[in-house]
């Protein structure tokens, strides 16, 4: 997307020189790294940046509201509600789709939200990776309100641990040595101190929680939740002794009640241009007359799972509950991504902190997928090279 910076990249691109870069992230974090990194960070222009700031401030603006609680309370379920709810999410990504508009120029179209951590530790790995390996222009940086990695190590450290010490604040998962995004938690650990701990593993003494430490009781007081209560349901029979909706005394670093509410469930609520136009299933009277220009998702499921990108009226009628479901306009992504052999797709999340302290988000980094296939997930890209999981470098003004 920026050309100069694009073909020095890509002028020293080897495939050699990428299974180096792999086999380096190996052997500083072993067996760790579980999902296809792209060959290739994303060269975002200026322009881009700036409409990509505009398009999160949109959705921040509908966050905001007083009444955004009130609008979002049908998207936790019942079963699922966690106890000490706070003010506003800790933590924001939003994901865009990179498109052009009628104007020939690129733009941002929204696609998903999470009130929800993504790979933030990985986030400050993945460029110095990429900087070791190849030439990365001085005017590109993967942090946007935070001025380097550094700093942006010390926001999330003071978020994640807040007054506690490290031994007091766990991350907590689902088996965190089988999930993909484990060298997150294993970053985490080298960054922030904290351990992930499985969700089995927690002690729960009347309203404390307790974790094993090197073999010692310690007690739990913040907890970095990385749970998603849709992998949990894929565990009926899992025997804990803490539950995530049990009321003990513990802060959450992002509250499990967000990861609703801020969701596929949100996006009927956003009005921007950089937003395609969002409806819940069952409030449609009379479906579009260019249904093929429509995806249908299901809101209370994630990961990409349970989308369908062909749908007819037919499909629509014979679902059982159509409050479980919305449509979405669907967006033609451009390639702009410049390969050996062609060009790719691009998505672009970006990654806010919200401290309660703050009356508004600060938007410190990001993250890029890169895809060929017709959906950015892994298996609409097995097979393929250059996609995946990669980091986006966002073009500053050159110093004078």
């Amino acid at each position: 997307m920026v050309p100069q910076a694009r073909h020095i990249f890509n002028a020293a691109f080897t495939p050699q020189s990428y299974r180096d870069m792999l086999a380096d992230i190996d052997q500083q974090l072993p067996g760790q790294l579980d999902f296809r990194v792209a060959e290739t960070p994303v060269f975002v222009p200026a322009a881009l940046l700036d409409k990509l700031i505009r398009a999160g401030q949109d959705i921040i603006n509908i966050i905001k509201q007083p009444n955004f609680k009130q609008l979002t309370e049908e998207s936790i379920p019942p079963s699922q509600r966690v106890p000490n709810e706070d003010a506003h999410a800790e933590f924001l990504t939003f994901d865009f789709a990179v498109c052009r508009n009628e104007q020939g120029e690129l733009e941002p179209q929204l696609i998903e939200m999470q009130g929800f951590p993504s790979l933030y530790a990985f986030q400050a790995y993945l460029p110095d990776i990429f900087a070791k390996h190849y030439p990365i222009a001085d005017n590109f940086s993967p942090f946007v309100e935070v001025a380097d990695s550094e700093a942006y190590l010390a926001e999330l450290g003071k978020l994640i641990l807040g007054n506690e010490k490290p031994e007091n604040v766990i991350l907590l998962e689902l088996f965190p040595e089988r999930q993909k995004t484990r060298i997150d938690f294993a970053l985490s650990k080298k960054y922030w101190g904290i351990e992930a701990v499985s969700l089995p593993d927690v002690i729960k003494e009347g309203r404390k929680l307790f974790y094993l430490r090197n073999g010692k009781k310690t007690e739990i007081k913040r907890i970095y939740n990385r749970i998603i209560f849709d992998e949990l349901a894929r565990y009926p029979d899992l025997q804990t002794a803490f539950k995530l909706t049990d009321d003990v005394d513990v802060t959450w670093v992002g509250h499990p009640n967000w990861f609703f509410r801020i969701s596929k469930y949100t996006l009927p609520l956003i009005k921007s241009e950089f937003a395609p136009p969002s409806y819940y299933l069952h409030e449609v009277s009379k479906y579009p007359a260019d249904l093929e220009n429509y995806v249908l998702k299901p809101l209370f499921s994630f990961a990409g799972a349970g989308v369908r990108l062909h749908v007819t009226a037919a499909d629509l009628d014979a679902l059982p509950n159509k409050k479980n479901y919305l449509l979405q306009r669907k967006v033609a992504y451009e390639p702009v991504v410049q390969s050996p052999d062609g060009l790719v797709k691009c998505e672009i999340r970006l990654l806010y902190t919200w401290p309660h302290a703050d009356a508004d988000p600060k938007l410190v980094a990001g993250l890029a997928r890169l895809s060929r296939g017709e959906m950015i997930g892994v298996d609409f890209n097995k097979n393929k090279d250059w996609v995946g999981g990669t980091t986006p470098l966002f073009e500053r003004q050159k110093l004078t």
